[in-house]
Formats: C-alpha cells, structure tokens, sequence
C-alpha cells in the first residue's frame, strides 16, 4: 500500500505533528501501549525529550462525554475531550513514575496509522507497541506497527508485547 493511499484512508482527520524533538507514543488503552508508553518514557529521562502520548479515536471508538443523554449526538469537540480524558486517566499511573519528563496528550480523530504517522512527522522517534493481532503479513509485527515502520518519516521503535516472547 503506498503512503498516499495509506494517509488517504482517514479523508476528514485533523491531525498536527506534535512538539518538534518529542518523543510520539501511540496508547490504545491497552497493556503492549502502557509498556510502549513506559518505554518512551524511558528514554525521554535519558534523552532530556518531551513525549507527546496520542490516542485514534472515531465516532464508534469514542467513549460518550460525561452527562451525556441517551438519544442524542455529542459534538465533535466533545468526544475528543471525552476520548482525551480517558487517555489521561489510562496513562496517569504510569506517568507518576516519570515526574520528570514533560508530557502531553492528544486525541486524533483519524486512524491510528494516519495519527500516528502524522503526529509523528517532526519528532525524533515513534514509539509504538505490537500486539501481533493482524493477519500473516503483520505476524512479527502488528498491522499498525508495520505500517508506522514503513512510513513514518522519523525513526520508529516497535515495543512488542512480552507474552510473545
């Protein structure tokens, strides 16, 4: 797939690369992300570097804003404040470890591959983890993870999860 047709997959995403010499790390609430994340974190102390942690969402993968009413659609400004407060409340256990490094977060209204590649375009490493979840092709890696490799535009490092090991 080339990289046109791969970033043209989201048409209507609203995505900005993150702060020029962070570190971008993708957090899908999952325990591969949390170890991808702690990996990041790592090397920002080491590296003196900001890390920015972002999170895909869409409509479906969304979780509903507070005192939201059955029967009726939140804004787009309120879903990506809602799928940003669930990132912060995933990530904040593991960020007390690491005072030290300046964090941000972010939620893209795209898809993963699109958002994180995107996020990513001025940082000086992607940190991503591999569930190894796809099909034959992406069995060393996951399909995200393959696809960040192949096109990110900075170095991408793929964290992969300990019980494949």
């Amino acid at each position: 797939m080339s990289p046109d047709r791969l970033l043209s997959e989201v048409p209507d995403a609203d995505v900005e690369p993150a702060a020029p010499a962070a570190l971008v790390v993708g957090h899908d609430g999952s325990d591969c992300a949390s170890r991808a994340l702690e990996t990041a974190l790592q090397l920002a102390t080491e590296l003196g570097a900001a890390v920015a942690v972002v999170r895909a969402w869409s409509m479906v993968t969304a979780p509903r804003p507070e005192g939201w009413t059955f029967g009726t659609v939140p804004s787009t400004d309120e879903l990506a404040a809602a799928v940003e407060a669930e990132l912060q409340a995933d990530v904040a256990p593991l960020l007390q470890r690491f005072p030290d490094v300046e964090v941000t977060h972010r939620a893209y209204h795209a898809g993963p591959v699109r958002s994180l590649i995107e996020a990513s375009r001025d940082a000086r490493m992607l940190v991503v983890g591999s569930r190894g979840v796809g099909g034959l092709r992406e069995m060393v890696l996951g399909s995200v993870s393959d696809q960040c490799v192949r096109y990110a535009s900075c170095p991408v490092l793929v964290v992969r999860d300990r019980s494949e090991d």
